[in-house]
């Protein structure tokens, strides 16, 4: 069983990212200081149950092991995730994407296009084609939810 409040820690941890590591990963200019930045954000995520580590939730088109959980709130109908992923690469990059994400509408992660925030740092073209596949692997499996 999933516990709800996996979903609330990982709000908190994302905003929190958004709010004080992004900045800092926009201010860096090169692209080891924003690689260690990247295998640092993980470790704030909450703990993930390993029985979450079925295939159900394991997102198809990582070359890294990825699983994503999704949560829709019936009242305020937000989308709300938490992930784990054996690399933690992956795992920074990943949370690139969800601190954009998580807690949309579906009309709002429609019109969403957090790829863009990849450009912006210039990560795209530092990271493997496997990687960026496991990035589109990530938005398609979000955007399949609205």
């Amino acid at each position: 069983m999933i516990r709800p409040d996996i979903f609330t820690k990982t709000a908190v941890v994302l905003k929190n990212i958004y709010d004080k590591q992004l900045p800092e990963l926009r201010q860096t200019k090169d692209w080891q200081g924003k690689y260690r930045i990247l295998m640092t954000l993980g470790k704030e995520l909450p703990a993930f149950d390993i029985e979450w580590h079925r295939d159900e939730f394991l997102v198809q088109g990582c070359e890294s092991k990825a699983w994503l959980l999704h949560y829709q709130d019936p009242i305020t109908a937000r989308h709300f995730w938490a992930f784990d992923s054996d690399a933690r690469i992956v795992k920074g990059l990943i949370i690139l994407l969800l601190v954009q994400l998580n807690g949309l509408t579906a009309e709002q992660l429609a019109e969403a296009t957090p790829e863009l925030l990849l450009s912006e740092l210039q990560l795209q073209q530092n990271i493997s084609l496997s990687r960026s596949n496991g990035l589109l692997a990530v938005l398609n499996k979000i955007k399949a939810v609205i």
